[in-house]
This record gives structure tokens, C-alpha cells and sequence, in this order.
């Protein structure tokens, strides 16, 4: 079983099967930026809610222009946040204010830019006017009793806009796992640390816990030495503590790689351990009793880094029940891949005088070279049991970046 090696679909599949809902909790509105809603925003009134003039100027009734009428005589002015006044006399106007509600009686305004205001009356400029212009109709953007925002979607301030409109003060959102990112191996030291030169600076743990705060999961950082015992009473501490174990390193084939059998000692049930991929092979993902979910990723930061965007953003996503929506971007220029393994490409994107996107291809060192990383913007899937890669053919792209 132990050197059994998984497709990238049925690793997917396996995390699907065990996902989880995150509890639901109240937060403050203004506490909720980042958060996953778990409900609908609906609209409480209609969006919006009365006719709205969008320009200062004056309301008039379109058909007394449309007969030849151009100046008139102002009879009343509307500010916004008054209720709503009625024009008397159809020959005549009143002044509006953006954010009025529109007279009635009166069906088109007419900014002050386009007028002539002398002794108490209005005369209009332009040959031509639009009938209804400046004016945002009643439930035009949205009935009352419509779903806005569906629950799932993460917090931005649109939403938070949205919320606001519609009288939440607090909102109903996702409690996120309690999550801690363990870094493995004696060759690492403290980002603060001058490393000696068999030694390296700990980064991938930065790099995941960056990652996890814009997907808004906050986490601790840890480190484990290679010494079994202490790594297992460390683990088991862990365990308590968290809801959700990452950890990097330590899942290979190496002689001080024991954090497989440790998890195994620890009740820990394997779902999987390898995947047909390249990069980040030695992927370990199990959980136990208690529902504590384990990733353990591969110490190389490349594969690392794959694994986090490719696999703990599905599983996250599937237990939110957020639908991302796949990106297909068209390859650039020719590739050949012998392996019969599924392999995640750099790859920059650029955009296309056509409108299109396409990838481009950006060689590294291998899994190890995390400095070409900030050279690209995410990962082409390029599928197995295929070694010649095409230019124009379309794939899915998995970002780590926002392509501008």
C-alpha cells in the first residue's frame, strides 16, 4: 500500500470525501471583511427603493419639452433625504438633488450644466433631451425578496456594502479551522537566524501562512526537530490544539523522515501518501477520530507550494462550499514532458491582442528553485499519459497571483 502512487483526480476525490462544515458564527459587520458568509444576502426593499434622480438639476415632465417647451418655471426644490414632492403644474419644474426621490408628476431631470437659471426660471439648452435620463428607476438593479450575495462567497467590501444596505449589522459567517503550519528538519533555522552554510533559512512556512491569510485563516507556525520521540509528543500536542495540522518536510523517503510513522503511531489514518505528479510527489493527507485533518506537504518549496494552491484550496473551498471557477489559458509555445505523471508548469500569463490568455512557460531548477516563483503567476495541469504539449492548446491554470 505504502508505495502505491495516486492520480491527481482521485486525490481530489479523496479530499471531497472528507470535508467538513466549518461552523457558522455571528460577527460584527465590521469585523466580517475576509470571512465566508454562510447566508444569502436578500434584498430588503427594492434596489433601489424609489425612483432616484442621479443629477442635480431640475425635474420636468418630458412631454412639455417634447411639445416645444424649454423654460420653466421653477416650483419647488427636492433635497435629498425629503420625502417626496409633486410637481403641481406640469409647465413648470422642480429643482432635484442627487439622491431625491424623483417628483411626482415629473419623469426626467436635466443637470444644471445643461440650464440657463435666471429670475426664478429654468431654461433648458440643449436642442435634445433623453426621456427618463438621470434617473435610477425604482428595483431596477434588484426586486426585494432577491438573493444579492449567495452564502459562500468571501467578504470583500462590495459585500460588506451590500450588508450594510440591507440592515445586517452582524452577519452569519464560517468559522475557519484552527490552523498551525509545522516546518520539519535540523537544517532549518529561525528566519531571524544567520544560517551557517549546511543550514537555511525556514520560508515555506511564511509562504503558507501569507497564502492562508488571504483566503482569511489565520495560523500558527511551529518547527520540529528530527528526533522521532520529541516529534511525536510534539505532534500529539498539536493534535489537541488544532483542528487543522500542515506541515512541510518530512514525508519522503529519507532516514529521518518520520513523520509518516509518527502520524501512523498516532492514530492518524492515511488516505493517501503519493500522487502521480510533478512536482510534490510525497503529499501525505489523513485525519483521525476526532475529525483533525493532516496535510503533509514536501519540504521542497516548489512542490510545497503546488500542493497548498492545487489541493488545500480545493479541500478548503469544498468544505466552504465555495465553486471556484477553473481558469483555461492557451500554451504558448511547445512542451514535452516524457513522464507519464500529471505536471504542474510554471508558467507567466500574457494577455493576447485577441482578447485571449496564454502561458508562457518559465524554466526553473526544479522543485527546489522557489526563486523562480516570483517569475510566473501559477501552475499550468498539464495531464498524464500525454508527452507532447502544443502551442494554442488550452489548459487549466492554477493562480497564485492576481494577473494584471
Amino acid at each position: 500500500m505504502e508505495n502505491i502512487f495516486i492520480t491527481y483526480e482521485n486525490a481530489l476525490s479523496i479530499l471531497a470525501a472528507h470535508s467538513e462544515d466549518f461552523p457558522v458564527e455571528d460577527r460584527k459587520l465590521e469585523d466580517s471583511i475576509g470571512g465566508y458568509l454562510a447566508e444569502d444576502l436578500i434584498a430588503d426593499r427594492d434596489f433601489p427603493p424609489f425612483d432616484r434622480v442621479t443629477m442635480d438639476g431640475i425635474a420636468i415632465s418630458y412631454p412639455a419639452f417634447e411639445k416645444g417647451q424649454r423654460e420653466f418655471a421653477i416650483e419647488d426644490i427636492a433635497p435629498a433625504g425629503t420625502p417626496q414632492k409633486s410637481l403641481q403644474d406640469t409647465q413648470h419644474c422642480i429643482e432635484v438633488m442627487t439622491g431625491a426621490i424623483m417628483p411626482e408628476n415629473a419623469d426626467t431631470v436635466v443637470r444644471y450644466e445643461d440650464l440657463e437659471i435666471n429670475q426664478g426660471k429654468a431654461r433648458i439648452v440643449p436642442p435634445t433631451l433623453m426621456p427618463k435620463q438621470n434617473v435610477h428607476f425604482k428595483g431596477i438593479d434588484r426586486d426585494k425578496g432577491s438573493i444579492i450575495v449567495p452564502a459562500g462567497v468571501q467578504l470583500s467590501s462590495a459585500e460588506i456594502n451590500i450588508a450594510a444596505a440591507v440592515g445586517k449589522a452582524s452577519l452569519k459567517v464560517r468559522r475557519m479551522p484552527r490552523v498551525v503550519i509545522v516546518s520539519t528538519g535540523d537544517e532549518l533555522v529561525d528566519v531571524h537566524q544567520q544560517p551557517e552554510l549546511h543550514q537555511i533559512r525556514r520560508s515555506n512556512i511564511y509562504g503558507i501562512q501569507s497564502t492562508l491569510k488571504t483566503w482569511g485563516v489565520s495560523s500558527d507556525l511551529r518547527h520540529l526537530p528530527d528526533d522521532r520521540d520529541e516529534m511525536e509528543l510534539l505532534v500529539s500536542k498539536y493534535l489537541d490544539a488544532y483542528d487543522l495540522l500542515i506541515f512541510t518536510g518530512g514525508v519522503s523517503k529519507g532516514k529521518f523522515d518520520y513523520l509518516p510513522e509518527v502520524l501512523e503511531s498516532l492514530n492518524i489514518e492515511k488516505h493517501f501518501h503519493k500522487i502521480q505528479q510533478r512536482p510534490g510527489k510525497p503529499f501525505w493527507f489523513g485525519s483521525n477520530k476526532e475529525g483533525k485533518k493532516i496535510f503533509a506537504l514536501p519540504g521542497n518549496p516548489v512542490s510545497s507550494f503546488v500542493c497548498v494552491y492545487v489541493y488545500l484550496k480545493f479541500w478548503l473551498n469544498t468544505c466552504l462550499g465555495v465553486t471556484s471557477k477553473p481558469l483555461y489559458v492557451s500554451l504558448k509555445r511547445d512542451v514535452n514532458f516524457k513522464p507519464n505523471l500529471v505536471y504542474f508548469l510554471e508558467a507567466r500569463l500574457e494577455s493576447q491582442p485577441d482578447g485571449t490568455l496564454v502561458a508562457d512557460p518559465v524554466s526553473g531548477n526544479g522543485s527546489g528553485d522557489f526563486a523562480n516563483l516570483v517569475n510566473t503567476d501559477g501552475f499550468l495541469v498539464l495531464p498524464q499519459n500525454k508527452t507532447e504539449f502544443k502551442t494554442g492548446e488550452v489548459y487549466l491554470f492554477v493562480p497564485y497571483r492576481c494577473y494584471s
